[in-house]
């Protein structure tokens, strides 16, 4: 190994863990992004959508060519179009072109995750090690997405997640300029559909069912249960937590039996989100320690059997991106409707609901009616796409000081919560069922890796 080429390999994992990072590290900011841009649902859910399809489209398109081009050459090319993307999108001033600078911010992560994994083996000196470092940086950054996200959001604002990512992308460019790595060329690759055929249908299900932990329960968490961004990441960050304990299990178990139950316990930890009687912060962190779980024993599994190093790690690496953010974007079409259909029928329903509790409560109409008159106002702001503190027409009308007046807070908040979390349970259960498929074609692993 030549001098550097660890230091280097280091610094090209964390640009390969940044990039897959971008398929939801701007989650925990899209409550921000809402407001900022006065938009809807399926606006805001470009920002994540143009991305991951980007990144699908580039790299199921570079499947025909990226074996005959030298992977550092590409690896440069996109640490520079990243790079730049990254730039503007950090100085966006528009959605519209927010999603612009995030599809072409796509593309370059695209030529960064296919020039980074030849480049890589090269620096450590067998594909094998390479392509493991690769697999594992790109799960990590995967599953640390909104956590990174949230803690940036929070202590400055969602124009801070782009702007941290400028400076790794450069300084990886200048160190491939500087140190001119080998890259590939012509593998004499041969097609090896059917033995990646499984393992990359199954990573394309887990991946979009992934959705359901890193998008659909960071938004339940921030904007149905009021917490900050900060307080998101935290709650959040249990998933890759436990996507790294497993690890040790993971590498005990026969790779058939990794696969099956790392679907499984995905599956069933979104269930388990899916049926959350309420807000439940302590229920919500089991139901993502399972799905923590579930990725972090099947992904690595699948990873290295959809990785050919035998047939070309170059061309079969680019083929699993595309398939992974295909799964992304599948389930991200289908999970943002559904949604946006079901959130403002669950509002008007816990608006009701919320009067019905104001009407029944025993507090006097002298507070009664001013609470209820601040309460018009915070719906209102929450219409126009902010988060507001329900809590706080109460605490200004003396709930610190009135028994009754507090009791009556916390029923009321409690009410909505409930009403719009089970307005969740339609998108995490279609979640769910990308797992389950994943399950079943995990069967036909299973089947072909008898241990």
């Amino acid at each position: 190994m030549k001098p550097g080429s660890t230091a280097l390999a280091g610094l090209l994992a964390a640009a390969v863990a940044i990039a897959f990072a971008d398929s939801s590290i701007v989650v925990l900011a899209l409550p921000e992004l809402y407001a900022r841009f006065d938009t809807t649902i399926e606006g805001v859910a470009w920002v994540i959508t143009a991305y991951n399809a980007a990144v699908a489209v580039t790299g199921l398109g570079l499947v025909l060519l990226v074996h005959r081009l030298n992977g550092a050459a590409v690896l440069a090319c996109g640490l520079l179009v990243f790079l730049a993307a990254s730039t503007a999108c950090a100085l966006a001033g528009s959605l519209s072109f927010l999603i612009g600078a995030r599809t072409v911010q796509g593309v370059g992560a695209a030529l960064l995750l296919a020039g980074a994994l030849p480049v890589l083996a090269a620096l450590k000196g067998s594909a094998a090690s390479g392509a493991r470092l690769w697999t594992l940086a790109g799960m990590f950054g995967a599953v640390l997405g909104p956590a990174l996200g949230g803690v940036l959001t929070q202590a400055f604002d969602w124009r801070a997640i782009f702007a941290a990512q400028a400076p790794v992308a450069a300084l990886s460019l200048l160190a491939v300029i500087w140190a001119r790595p080998e890259g590939a060329g012509d593998e004499g690759w041969r097609p090896s559909l059917r033995r990646t055929l499984v393992p990359n249908t199954c990573l394309g299900l887990l991946f979009g069912a992934l959705v359901g932990a890193l998008f659909l329960a960071v938004l339940l968490v921030i904007t149905v249960w009021g917490y900050s961004p900060l307080a998101g990441a935290a709650i959040v960050s249990v998933l890759p937590a436990a996507t790294l304990a497993v690890r040790p299990l993971e590498r005990r178990l026969t790779r058939p039996t990794a696969v099956s139950g790392g679907a499984a316990l995905l599956a069933g930890g979104l269930v388990g989100l899916a049926l959350l009687p309420s807000a439940s912060v302590a229920l919500a962190v089991c139901a993502l320690a399972l799905c923590g779980t579930g990725v972090g024993l099947a992904v690595p599994v699948l990873s290295q059997a959809a990785l050919d190093l035998s047939a070309g790690l170059t061309r079969s690496g680019t083929l699993t991106i595309g398939v992974r953010h295909l799964g992304l974007v599948l389930a991200l079409a289908s999970i943002a409707p559904l949604l946006a259909n079901q959130v403002p029928r669950a509002g008007d329903r816990a608006m009701l609901k919320a009067t019905a509790v104001l009407l029944d409560s025993p507090v006097g109409l002298d507070k009664k009616v001013p609470v209820a008159l601040d309460l018009r106002g915070a719906f209102a702001r929450a219409r126009a796409g902010e988060t507001p503190d329900l809590a706080e027409p109460f605490n200004a009308h003396g709930a610190r000081n009135d028994s009754k007046l507090a009791a009556t807070r916390d029923d009321l908040v409690g009410t909505i919560e409930a009403t719009i979390t089970r307005a969740f349970r339609p998108a995490f259960f279609l979640s769910a069922a990308f797992a389950a498929l994943a399950l079943l074609v995990s069967a036909v692993f299973r089947r072909r890796n008898v241990a």
